[in-house]
């Protein structure tokens, strides 16, 4: 996955939440429902934007982008930003 998959797929999550919150005020979706989803596309997000650190820091540092991976959200998670 290169820099623009990554955004893309940042793009796709952020309008999944907006479409999420959307759905709830409209009564399509239980208050539960809509947490448990917007919880999921939250942790992808925070995975996909540390992937996309990952790659910009190879990268400075002269490395090869390719070898960075997508790190477990338990790890991802609590970073502070």
């Amino acid at each position: 996955m290169d820099e623009h998959d990554i955004r893309q797929r940042i793009d796709d999550l952020v309008a999944t939440e907006h479409r999420l919150r959307e759905s709830l005020q409209k009564g399509e979706l239980s208050a539960e429902e809509e947490h448990a989803q917007l919880r999921a596309a939250e942790e992808a997000l925070d995975q996909c934007w540390d992937l996309l650190r990952q790659r910009q820091a190879r990268r400075a540092a002269g490395q090869d982008p390719q070898e960075a991976t997508a790190r477990p959200v338990e790890e991802v998670e609590h970073y502070r930003q």
